[in-house]
């Protein structure tokens, strides 16, 4: 999928998974504020449903005006702010709830996924197939392990330099995580 393009104009994600931009700018919460109502979304609110293109237009403008770093930072707010389901307990199932939670966090048509791979005991492997960017989605990433206490020294994300990119023209993503 390309970045910050949605599939479809139909496509929406909810209140709570748009408000990480808010919580994810730290001092820049009225900057981020305006950016998104620039871009359509004005005063996102839990339990509201708003247009992805309208988010991936805000993702966008905040990677030219404030820098990938903050994309990170938001993906780091995404565990804090979206839904995900009850049943997670360990540092694998958090990973491999992270498309579950995506697919419960958007509606209204194809929007990508998360594929997970346990490699290993600490290691597992993510393809990223999604209209969102690369420093996103590792901010989530380090941020499922976090929320699980792993002790976030000794976890690696490192994009797989060998398959494609979404970030260079690549369709997705892939990353390498250990622990």
């Amino acid at each position: 999928m390309k970045v910050f393009v949605a599939s479809s104009s139909k496509v929406e994600v909810n209140g709570e998974t748009v408000y990480a931009i808010v919580d994810g700018v730290g001092g820049f919460k009225g900057k981020a504020l305006k950016i998104l109502e620039e871009n359509g979304i004005h005063d996102p609110k839990p339990g509201q449903w708003y247009s992805q293109q309208s988010w991936l237009n805000a993702f966008k403008t905040i990677a030219e005006q404030i820098g990938n770093s903050t994309l990170y930072a938001i993906g780091q707010k995404i565990p804090e702010n979206a839904k995900f389901p009850p049943e997670i307990n360990d540092i694998h199932k958090a990973l491999s709830a992270i498309d579950i939670a995506y697919q419960m966090n958007h509606r209204n048509g194809p929007i990508g996924n998360y594929i997970y791979e346990k490699t290993g005991d600490r290691s597992a492997k993510f393809t990223c197939t999604n209209p969102y960017p690369d420093d996103f989605d590792k901010g989530i990433i380090v941020a499922m392990a976090k929320k699980f206490k792993l002790p976030i020294f000794n976890l690696q994300v490192s994009i797989d330099e060998s398959k494609p990119i979404r970030m260079k023209g690549g369709d997705s993503t892939t990353f390498i995580v250990t622990w």
